[in-house]
C-alpha cells in the first residue's frame, strides 16, 4: 500500500516527520491506537524523565503496530499531548529517531494530563 503524502506549496514547509496530510488509498486497513504513556508493563511504574517516558510509549506503539502486522511506516496520523513545551525538543528527537525518514499528519498539543508524573502522551492511527 503506498501511502500519500500531500505538502501543498501554497502552505508552510512541513517540519521534521510531519506531513500535512496523508491519503490513504481505499481499501486499507485501518488501526486506531489509543493514547498511550509511559508505564511499564507492570501498569504501576514509570521513569520519571521524559526521554525515559517517551522511549518507552515508541516500544508500546511497535509492539501494538507488530501485533497487527505493520510497523512505524504505516503510521499516518500522530497526536502528542506534552505535559511542557519545554519537551517539544526532546519529543522531535526521539521522533525523528523512531521513524526516521518516514512523514506522518502530526499535532501536537500541551496540556495537563491526567496523572502528575505523565509528561507525554501518544495518540496515533496506522494504515496498511
Amino acid at each position: 500500500m503506498a501511502l500519500i503524502q500531500r505538502n501543498p506549496k501554497t502552505v508552510f514547509p512541513p517540519y521534521s516527520n510531519y506531513a500535512h496530510s496523508v491519503e490513504v488509498p481505499a481499501g486499507s486497513r485501518l488501526l486506531f491506537i489509543s493514547g498511550l504513556n509511559g508505564f511499564e508493563q507492570d501498569g504501576k511504574t514509570m521513569p520519571s524523565g521524559f526521554e525515559e517516558q517517551a522511549t518507552l510509549i515508541w516500544s508500546h506503539l511497535e509492539a501494538i503496530l507488530t501485533d497487527a502486522d505493520m510497523t512505524t511506516s504505516n503510521l499516518v496520523s500522530l497526536r502528542f499531548y506534552l505535559a511542557d513545551a519545554a519537551y517539544d525538543p526532546a519529543n522531535v528527537a526521539v521522533l525523528k529517531q523512531r521513524l526516521g525518514d518516514h512523514q506522518a499528519a502530526r499535532t501536537v498539543i500541551c496540556a495537563s494530563l491526567l496523572e502528575p508524573g505523565w509528561l507525554v502522551e501518544v495518540e496515533a492511527i496506522a494504515a496498511q
